[in-house]
């Protein structure tokens, strides 16, 4: 598999292009939206440039990286000739089966068919198509560049020779590639939202404001951002989804989405991408500055 087509040119999407593009495959990125793929290319290219000032890559290599990205709007045009779809667009279920519809159509029937979700049914999404032995998870992990870990989900029909070819490809583009079942949430976020929710509750519940909670986990369980920044960082309405997913799923109380958290997504306040979620990201540095922990 050398040509790869990335859907969505968001925060995942376009990670996931990166780290394609940087190994040497050529990568069709697809979205709907010009200025989305416009703002994707600028992204790749300062997480380049980063690399760069680090000393972990050279400018040659940034230019071998761009140069193997391709951007399209249209879908059928960015599918027709590639190995493998790595689907990265939103963690809606309808959004996701309408362009699974779509990919069955305009692909070849050889081609492998995966999501990035991070918790929607592998086996759901694949029966819309006519190959769900082909259709698999490949969760990376954000920011796709820097972490090292890809889920590899196998939906109720997905084969053994699909799962064996992307657990080899996630191994070779640097990956820990780790296999899971097709259940809500997976592994990843199945044990995170759960934590991140009782946080919220914890804050709700005013037993501590924002910045404590947030102190006691990264000073005393040694996690590198406490679990309301992360939660700011991840997007509160990811967050509110994917709980909704595992509640949806589970049909257990213990993964009902806090109030606090409904009410902040109504309100429009998602964090960094919003500006503003558990705390104030208006200033253009500051979520900058949040953003480069993970970098």
């Amino acid at each position: 598999m050398k040509n790869i087509a990335v859907i969505g040119a968001g925060t995942m999407g376009n990670g996931i292009a990166h780290v394609f593009a940087q190994n040497g495959y050529w990568v069709n990125l697809i979205d709907l939206n010009e200025d989305a793929l416009k703002n994707g290319i600028s992204n790749i290219s300062k997480n380049l440039d980063r690399m760069i000032s680090k000393g972990a890559i050279q400018e040659e290599d940034k230019k071998a990286t761009l140069n193997n990205i391709t951007t399209f709007t249209d879908l059928k045009n960015g599918v027709g000739e590639v190995d493998l779809v790595v689907e990265a667009a939103s963690e809606n279920l309808n959004i996701k089966m309408n362009i699974f519809k779509d990919l069955d159509a305009f692909c070849k029937p050889s081609v492998i068919l995966a999501t990035n979700t991070s918790s929607i049914s592998i086996t759901q999404i694949a029966s819309v198509t006519s190959r769900p032995s082909k259709v698999i998870g490949m969760h990376f992990m954000n920011p796709v560049p820097i972490m090292k870990l890809v889920e590899i989900i196998r939906g109720y029909n997905t084969s053994d020779e699909t799962t064996k070819k992307i657990m080899e490809l996630a191994r070779k583009l640097g990956k820990t590639a780790t296999e899971v079942n097709d259940y809500p949430g997976f592994v990843a976020n199945r044990i995170l939202m759960p934590m991140i929710n009782e946080a919220i509750e914890t804050l709700h519940h005013s037993v501590a404001g924002v910045q404590e909670i947030d102190t006691v986990m990264k000073l005393g369980m040694a996690h590198p951002m406490g679990p309301l920044q992360l939660a700011d960082f991840i997007g509160l309405d990811v967050c509110l989804s994917i709980l909704q997913v595992l509640y949806d799923g589970f049909k257990n109380p213990k993964y009902a989405p806090s109030p606090l958290l409904v009410n902040m997504v109504t309100a429009g306040k998602l964090g960094v991408k919003s500006g503003e979620g558990f705390y104030d990201y208006a200033e253009s540095k500051k979520a900058e500055t949040v953003s480069n922990q993970f970098k």
